[in-house]
């Protein structure tokens, strides 16, 4: 208990680093037909070309050593530095800017999940965005004697009854450079029944400090410091003065934002992250989020809900989700206005659509 209570008590946003996602299952390896070219083999083990007229190892490894210095700076766009990285902050609402392209960084960004112990289940760089599978923080799991002696035969007894899932957006700049924006959701498996002899996940609400974390991570990672420099950069982040309110009613209903449309654009993607809508496509020159949207309300009058509600992303048709169209465009002088479209385009008036504008607008004021 007292352990639990110090945890709690910490003022940085990132918060503790005890993440643990080490479980996750990672790729099998490739089989390759009988009927087919078998893969190359790892050259590390190759003996030197004869033409090459080495003859000796010393001889090998300074050649070797020589066209090092040609790879490296061959690979030297690959990393940033400290200046090419930076902390943006709207709210409780953090992300990278990067002075490289999302094409360089997309590779990046997969192997670093990968490295964080999650398999990928989207991975679509012409949306710009990527999404992990579910899974288990097993740092979680209190490491007392009994958890530490039966728990390394019998791992899978113990569980936390909890699981996350981040989303990784990036979108390109002007200038060239890109930003990128972390979101996470999660579920809690929670006791049902009278006897409590059930249960059922549901959703529990994103982490902004679980956000924060994988996001000073993702700043080490590029190069841009050590972690203790990465989390002082998230945690100082300077607050942006953005604000939103709902105005309007029946038809003109929308959200009006104090920023240009640039901006607005991208942090309307990523309050639909947040929030959980499937993002389907987008039109940046319409202005226009392509999304499936399930009300929680009627969905719990059926069965399968949380069903729904972990598919976060699944390329799966979800017939009970109704499509919508969020549109992003200039208003008056420097804001924006975010409104509900049905599928058809027109103006949205239904009780699911102020739900939507309520949503969205929590994460954009």
């Amino acid at each position: 208990m007292a352990s639990l209570t110090g945890c709690g008590m910490i003022s940085s946003v990132v918060g503790t680093d005890k993440v643990d996602y080490k479980s996750a299952k990672k790729a099998s390896t490739l089989d390759v037909p009988p009927d087919l070219t078998q893969l190359q083999k790892d050259n590390r083990y190759a003996l030197p070309e004869t033409k090459s007229g080495i003859a000796t190892a010393s001889g090998y490894n300074a050649q070797r050593g020589a066209a090092a210095p040609a790879m490296a700076a061959g690979n030297q766009d690959v990393l940033a530095s400290g200046k090419d990285v930076r902390v943006e902050r709207a709210g409780n609402q953090r992300w990278l800017v990067v002075k490289q392209a999302p094409e360089l960084l997309w590779p990046q960004l997969k192997t670093f999940w990968e490295d964080s112990g999650f398999t990928l289940a989207l991975d679509a760089p012409t949306a710009g965005i990527m999404e992990t599978e579910w899974n288990e923080n097993r740092a979680k799991i209190p490491q007392d004697f009994v958890r530490n002696t039966i728990g390394k035969v019998f791992d899978s007894l113990y569980s936390t009854g909890e699981r996350d899932k981040y989303r990784t957006r990036i979108e390109r700049l002007p200038d060239g450079s890109s930003e990128i924006f972390i979101s996470h959701r999660g579920a809690e498996e929670v006791v049902t029944g009278s006897q409590k002899d059930g249960t059922v996940w549901t959703a529990r609400p994103n982490d902004p400090g679980l956000e924060a974390l994988f996001l000073a991570r993702l700043m080490t990672r590029l190069g841009a410091g050590d972690n203790a420099q990465a989390k002082t950069a998230v945690d100082t982040a300077i607050v942006q003065p953005l604000h939103a309110k709902l105005v309007g009613a029946a038809a003109t209903r929308a959200i009006e934002v104090d920023e240009g449309f640039d901006r607005a654009w991208r942090r309307v993607g990523l309050a639909l992250d947040r929030v959980g809508f499937t993002v389907e496509d987008r039109d940046r020159v319409q202005g226009t989020y392509f999304v499936r949207y399930v009300d929680p309300d009627e969905a719990k009058k059926t069965d399968g809900f949380f069903k729904k509600l972990l598919s976060w992303g699944s390329s799966d048709k979800d017939k009970e989700a109704q499509r919508y169209r969020i549109g992003v465009k200039a208003g008056a002088g420097s804001s924006s206005l975010v409104t509900v479209l049905n599928n058809d385009g027109k103006p949205e008036t239904s009780a699911t659509s102020e739900k939507i504008l309520v949503l969205l607008n929590e994460q954009l004021k």
